[in-house]
């Protein structure tokens, strides 16, 4: 039974990430290295994702942070809010998205739904083409409870960004443990 389930994750996993833009993968590598900060919000394990993706950043030195942490810093016009929604449609990142772009940030979406509300607000538009709570035609279906799918992507995607960012930047991957926590 679990070699089953671990075939269909794997599976879904590697046709939501192999239905990801590579064009829209690279702007938004862009976006990361030209902000000065990088935010992120989300809600559920779509939050979860993303606070995985703020620590590998800031393992990369980046200055990376999610929304509601305690020590969060002012968002500015230099900075990147990263909202993770697969429908678009969730209040609280839409009210953050809308926020960020009050305030003159730029705004990546990783979503599902290229038609959500929160489109408007946004200056890209990843896409991470899976079955969301809307069931669009189409959208990759998944055999697993609820959005898994677009939670896993997410935070798989997120590390191949990391990937991406560490030759961008030119980063000795043994050099990078100097970020990492040490109070383990």
């Amino acid at each position: 039974m679990f070699e089953r389930a671990r075939e269909t994750v794997l599976r879904e996993t590697r046709l939501a990430l192999e239905g990801i833009d590579a064009e829209s993968a690279a702007r938004f590598v862009e976006y990361i290295l030209n902000a000065r900060k990088v935010f992120c919000t989300g809600v559920g394990r779509v939050l979860l994702s993303l606070q995985a993706f703020v620590k590998r950043l800031a393992h990369l030195g980046i200055d990376a942070h999610y929304v509601g942490e305690i020590t969060e810093p002012a968002l500015t016009k230099d900075d990147l809010l990263i909202t993770g929604s697969g429908s678009g449609e969730s209040i609280f990142p839409l009210s953050i998205t809308k926020k960020a772009k009050q305030l003159g940030a730029a705004v990546v979406h990783i979503g599902s739904n290229p038609k959500s509300s929160m489109a408007e607000y946004t200056d890209l538009l990843v896409r991470i083409p899976v079955r969301t709570k809307l069931a669009l035609d189409d959208e990759i279906d998944s055999q697993q409870p609820m959005t898994s799918l677009f939670e896993q992507s997410l935070l798989l995607f997120g590390d191949s960004i990391a990937r991406v960012l560490v030759e961008k930047k030119g980063l000795d991957l043994h050099k990078l443990w100097q970020y990492h926590a040490n109070l383990e």
